[in-house]
């Protein structure tokens, strides 16, 4: 599903115009992505929360050069479904053999 797909079906459901719910998606995406530029989390309770991942200084390999290098430490943005999500989730979705 991709943003236009998310702005048309919340447009049908709810019979907003589909100009106001971008502008309420994009704000929405905006204030997580300040929020979390903040170190700050968002916990949305029943869907899940954004949370700020701290990754820790590694070694790595640059295979061209047959050289290593230093990754230093990191944030990196997560999402992290909540229990109800994810059990929803987990009882939808079935494995194709």
């Amino acid at each position: 599903m991709t943003k236009a797909d998310l702005v048309n079906n919340i447009s049908e459901s709810t019979g907003m115009e589909k100009g106001d719910v971008q502008a309420v998606i994009e704000s929405f995406m905006e204030e997580v992505k300040t929020s979390l530029e903040s170190n700050e989390n968002v916990y949305l309770r029943g869907f899940g929360s954004f949370i700020v991942r701290r990754r820790a200084e590694k070694t790595g390999r640059n295979i061209s050069k047959n050289t290593t290098i230093k990754i230093p430490a990191h944030n990196i943005p997560a999402f992290k479904p909540a229990k109800v999500f994810l059990e929803a989730v987990k009882d939808k979705v079935k494995v194709e053999d």
